[in-house]
């Protein structure tokens, strides 16, 4: 992606133009309504990684995280042992947080059980949102809430279903991402693309 391909068109606030990564996935991922059980783990994994640091700390370490867990498999992933988590704590390719690494494969371990209940993790997930995105209208980066009524009840849940790392805020960016809300503020190019 070029500057000038990069530069002319206008994007969401909080995209920094300066990272052709960063504005890569703001272009073709962040918003587009998600429905594959591992893509939605994915992002699941991935939010519960970023808790406390920015989201591109996370996105510029993703290919290792794909590499290290198994390509976001859960059912590998729920079968860590001991071993394979010390592996992955001295890894420095991800962040290294003993209590988000084991949550990652608790978390595997549980979003199992809920496609076992559900059929599919996006049957179950997408409920929350009566199965449609919820489309905002937002025009500036004050605009952006942290949380929401639906990101609150679905953290409530997960919690209580035994996922870690599953806040409300976690929850909300998870459903920016997965496009369970389309954020893209209203003058992004990229607003009226993900609801097509």
């Amino acid at each position: 992606m070029t500057q000038a391909t990069i530069s002319h068109k206008h994007r969401c606030p909080w995209v920094d133009l300066s990272k052709p990564d960063y504005v890569a996935y703001h272009d073709t991922e962040w918003g587009v309504p998600v429905h594959d059980d591992r893509k939605i783990f994915e992002f699941l994994l991935l939010e519960s990684m970023q808790a406390g640091l920015s989201w591109y700390t996370v996105l510029r370490k993703r290919e290792n995280y794909r590499r290290l867990f198994d390509d976001f498999d859960p059912v590998k992933i729920s079968a860590y042992d001991d071993d394979r988590l010390h592996q992955l704590l001295q890894d420095a390719g991800i962040i290294r947080n003993r209590l988000k690494i084991h949550a990652a494969v608790n978390n595997a371990r549980k979003f199992l059980q809920v496609q076992c209940e559900f059929g599919t993790f996006d049957a179950y997930i997408w409920r929350f949102v009566d199965g449609c995105p919820i489309i905002n209208a937002f025009r500036t980066l004050r605009d952006y809430p942290s949380t929401s009524r639906e990101s609150d009840a679905l953290s409530k849940d997960l919690r209580k279903r035994g996922f870690k790392f599953v806040g409300s805020t976690i929850c909300y960016a998870h459903m920016q991402a997965t496009g369970m809300v389309n954020d893209h503020v209203v003058d992004c190019f990229r607003h009226c693309d993900v609801l097509t």
